[in-house]
């Protein structure tokens, strides 16, 4: 099996190095009829789209995924309408490829120019969510790039049904059917393999938990751009309007739990913990959240909420401050002030999105410098890290690297550079 799987998945990458060849000079115009067909071919398709998610999310069901989890699963129609949406923002977007970054003449006549270009074949391994399978390809088709996709088991039909729509859009544009291909099988197997295929990817992209981006890591022998856990956390300052910071957290916490950019930390200032918890608390409990608390706060909440809600408010282990919970849970502390609480975040968090609620302009200036986050907020949720958020349209995922890519990966993370050089005949 590992032999005949090893076959199939190369020559997935034979032929994506040949389709990247013909990508990285098409037009933008010709890229942009193929998505716009792309977006029409997944609204053609939004039956066979959801019978496929159906049967996804029934197995999901049978295999025991949680909630958080079944969502990230699930497709409707206006989930689908969504993706459409966006397949049409990156249509109108600014064409990444071509490109002049930087020109430059020398004294000796030599012109340089500084220009971006596709980055050629990208991997990108991801779970759970079919959405990305369209974010994904669409991106790196504007961006010039031929895309192998392996998703996870659990959306199988879903991400086989999808790919094959946007297969289907970008064939009536004339562009080379491996310009997006998906691994039609679920073996592990399949991961370890696209890892070990530099020969034909230039770089590979995981995105789901945080063990699947160790082992991508740990073998991939081209280089990876990780999006790794989501320990978002939002400090209320002592200078804090209580009610904006009690919408926020809210926000954060509970519009959608079980996303990256979902707040899993509150840390309050000691001045304003009071205050804010007889009124934070309630609004939490009323949304469901399990509210994980340092003995500080616990002291702090009114006895009658936790006499209330034995089964929402609960201690704090050390290891709730470095958990994505991806649910209703939140994990709360107070602090002291400022630096412990930016003492905290870079400690227990894991530099993707982090807010700072205050009035005082220079407490949130010094936060948002010494913050080594992707995406550092002042006054607004964490949730608005997002490509689509950002203006860029739909996104391959939120990098918490720092080179070449970093928050929210777009149509420019997805493109290098090359250097050209027009000369009269100089040598050296």
């Amino acid at each position: 099996m590992s032999a005949d799987l090893t076959e199939q998945l190369h020559s997935l990458g034979e032929a994506a190095r040949a389709a990247a060849r013909i990508l990285a000079v098409t037009s933008a115009e010709v890229k942009n009829t193929a998505l716009l067909a792309m977006a029409e071919s997944l609204l053609e398709s939004i039956s066979d789209i959801l019978d496929a998610n159906a049967l996804d999310l029934e197995a999901g069901t049978k295999n025991g995924l949680s909630e958080a989890m079944l969502d990230r699963l699930r497709l409707n129609e206006k989930r689908l309408q969504a993706m459409a949406s966006g397949i049409r923002t990156a249509a109108s977007l600014s064409d990444p490829v071509g490109r002049l970054l930087k020109e430059w003449t020398k004294e000796n006549g030599l012109i340089f120019q500084k220009i971006s270009v596709s980055i050629g074949v990208i991997g990108i391994i991801f779970e759970s969510r079919p959405n990305v399978t369209s974010d994904a390809a669409v991106l790196c088709l504007k961006a010039g790039n031929a895309v192998i996709l392996r998703g996870g088991s659990e959306a199988i039909h879903s991400n086989k049904a999808i790919a094959a729509a946007l297969q289907a859009g970008a064939a009536k544009a004339g562009l080379p059917p491996a310009a997006i291909q998906l691994v039609p099988v679920t073996d592990r197997e399949a991961v370890r393999i696209l890892c070990e295929m530099d020969r034909y990817l230039d770089c590979i992209i995981p995105r789901g938990g945080k063990g699947l981006i160790e082992t991508v890591a740990r073998h991939a022998r081209m280089p990876v751009i990780k999006h790794y856990d989501g320990i978002c956390a939002v400090y209320v300052d002592k200078a804090a309007d209580l009610s904006m910071a009690c919408e926020i957290i809210v926000n954060a916490k509970c519009q959608r739990p079980g996303v990256c950019n979902a707040a899993e930390t509150l840390l309050l200032h000691r001045d304003i913990a009071a205050t804010f918890l007889d009124k934070g608390v309630k609004a939490l409990l009323d949304q469901g959240v399990e509210l994980r608390c340092d003995k500080e706060t616990l002291g702090l909440i009114p006895e009658f909420l936790k006499a209330a809600h034995t089964d929402l408010i609960k201690e704090a282990t050390e290891e709730d401050f470095r958990t994505e919970f991806l649910a209703l849970i939140l994990a709360v502390k107070v602090v002291s002030s400022l630096d412990e609480a930016i003492t905290h975040i870079e400690s227990h968090g894991s530099h993707h999105s982090d807010a700072i609620v205050t009035a005082d302009a220079a407490t949130a200036e010094k936060f948002l410098q010494n913050v080594d986050s992707a995406t550092v907020y002042w006054n607004a949720s964490t949730r608005f890290t997002d490509g689509g958020e950002f203006g860029f349209g739909c996104e391959i995922g939120i990098s918490t690297d720092k080179l070449h890519a970093r928050g929210p990966m777009a149509l420019e993370e997805l493109t290098s550079y090359k250097y050209l050089i027009r000369g009269s005949g100089q040598i050296r």
